[in-house]
């Protein structure tokens, strides 16, 4: 269990250093806890596992002022768990998840936020996706892949992106004028 929490700290240092994020910026994770045990997603859901991914991720991004946007599962339709003072444009839905129903990683959030609250949807600057879980819904537009030096938490396949403003003008601006 150890090296799955220092997994997930490092892939969460990693992506903070990379995606350049600063205090008031919003990560979006979603997490596959059967995925990290070597299951297939959704099938073995694991308070032990989230905990320490979790707890990883969660110490990283506290400590340097980053929101945690924790994605629940398909069942809930990918609502999210933050904190109460976090920014989002979504609107609040009233649930509480729990591992078969929201998943184990964001009831791990809800069980350690001090005011935890759930949201339909949130514009998050950068994400990790343990597992397969889809957490692009929530990034802001563009999203842009990181490669980081840690490709798997446990057995689940680690992807990142971090989000840049989109480039509006330039080259393509003067080649339409070209055109006309």
């Amino acid at each position: 269990m150890n090296e799955i929490y220092l997994s997930a700290k490092a892939a969460a240092e990693e992506l903070c250093e990379k995606a350049k994020l600063t205090a008031g910026d919003i990560v979006v994770v979603g997490c596959s806890s059967s995925e990290v045990g070597g299951d297939r997603i959704g099938s073995h859901s694991s308070m032990d596992i989230a905990e320490q991914v979790f707890g990883g991720i969660y110490e990283v991004l506290k400590e340097k002022g980053i929101y945690l946007a924790a994605q629940c599962c398909e069942h809930l339709n990918r609502s999210l768990i933050i904190e109460s003072d976090c920014p989002h444009p979504g609107d609040r839905v009233n649930v509480v998840p729990q591992p078969k129903a929201g998943g184990s990683f964001a009831t791990q959030a809800y069980a350690h936020f001090e005011k935890p609250i759930a949201v339909e949807s949130i514009r998050a600057d950068a994400g990790l996706d343990i597992g397969g879980t889809l957490i692009g819904m929530h990034l802001k537009p563009v999203a842009v892949p990181l490669r980081l030096s840690i490709d798997h938490i446990g057995k689940a396949i680690l992807l990142a992106a971090r989000t840049r403003p989109k480039f509006v003008g330039g080259v393509r601006a003067v080649y339409d004028k070209a055109l006309l």
